[in-house]
């Protein structure tokens, strides 16, 4: 390679790998197309090698684009940690914070913890991602993490919030029109909502608790929001947790067969517990989630 990169050729590949073409890249970045297009040329100059080549349906990454796509993701991550850090510079409280958890916890439990830390410290802005995968916490993917499990990784700072608590719920129309699920040998005379595909953490579940087969459900999806949408609208009974069902009034199920318990840590990099934004985000984090399982 003659000369380095700058990070915008980067980010415009892994733009184009998310679109899929240059036109749809060029849209989510704000930039034109043909800047874009020199991005990519300039890497494929570079390399001596093709990223992409055009196809029906749009442009299909070559070997060389998909091998890079995670070192241009590190750099992604870096260069929203370091203007995280530098939003974060001064003596008051403020800047950005990204915070990464489940799907369920950032859309139904953060929100209102998140809430009350913001009246505390209305200079802080918080960018949340919404992912059941965990992110890398040493590489600077996220600031601080909800983990519904230990975290096994050095340098991180963890705090145990204690458990959470799921089981079988449905909301008091759908019992009212189709009775209580006394007996675990009745469920096949319901409507039950469930996942679509055997994952390892279906099968790990399996283990500890009597899951019906994928045939069972009515309603199938791997999308735990999507899951929780059909319970909340009176579709069928399903598994979520009992502090959203509490909040929400639902009518808990076989309670005594159908109970999982999924520890909960707040964890942050040790690096960022001298930075204040940080530093009161995560304990913020830990004494909201305290206080959410135990209510649970």
């Amino acid at each position: 390679m003659d000369k380095p990169l700058d990070w915008d050729s980067y980010r415009s590949l892994l733009a184009v790998l998310d679109e899929g073409s240059l036109s749809g890249a060029a849209r989510a970045l704000g930039l034109a197309q043909p800047t874009i297009g020199r991005h990519i040329e300039a890497i494929e100059q570079a390399l001596k090698r093709p990223l992409f080549l055009r196809s029906q349906r749009g442009l299909r990454p070559t070997e060389t684009a998909l091998a890079l796509r995670p070192y241009a993701q590190a750099l992604q991550a870096n260069a929203e940690a370091l203007v995280r850090a530098a939003s974060r510079q001064d003596d008051h409280i403020s800047g950005a914070v990204r915070i990464t958890a489940s799907e369920v916890i950032a859309a139904e439990v953060l929100p209102f913890i998140l809430a009350d830390h913001a009246m505390i410290h209305p200079q802080l802005s918080f960018d949340v991602d919404a992912s059941n995968r965990n992110a890398d916490l040493l590489s600077r993917a996220a600031d601080i993490a909800v983990r519904m499990a230990r975290p096994q990784q050095q340098n991180l700072l963890a705090v145990w919030c204690g458990e959470v608590e799921l089981g079988l719920h449905a909301t008091p129309g759908y019992v009212a029109r189709h009775g209580l699920l006394e007996r675990i040998e009745d469920i096949g005379a319901h409507r039950l909502v469930g996942f679509d595909h055997e994952t390892p953490l279906v099968r790990a579940v399996r283990q500890m608790l009597p899951l019906p087969p994928r045939e069972a459900f009515t309603l199938r999806t791997d999308a735990d929001l999507a899951a929780l949408g059909a319970i909340r609208a009176g579709y069928g009974i399903g598994m979520c947790q009992t502090g959203i069902a509490r909040r929400e009034g639902w009518v808990r199920l076989l309670p005594g067969q159908m109970t999982l318990n999924l520890e909960v840590w707040i964890v942050m990099h040790e690096d960022l517990k001298a930075n204040p934004a940080c530093r009161v985000t995560f304990d913020a984090l830990a004494a909201g989630m305290k206080a959410y399982v135990a209510r649970g």
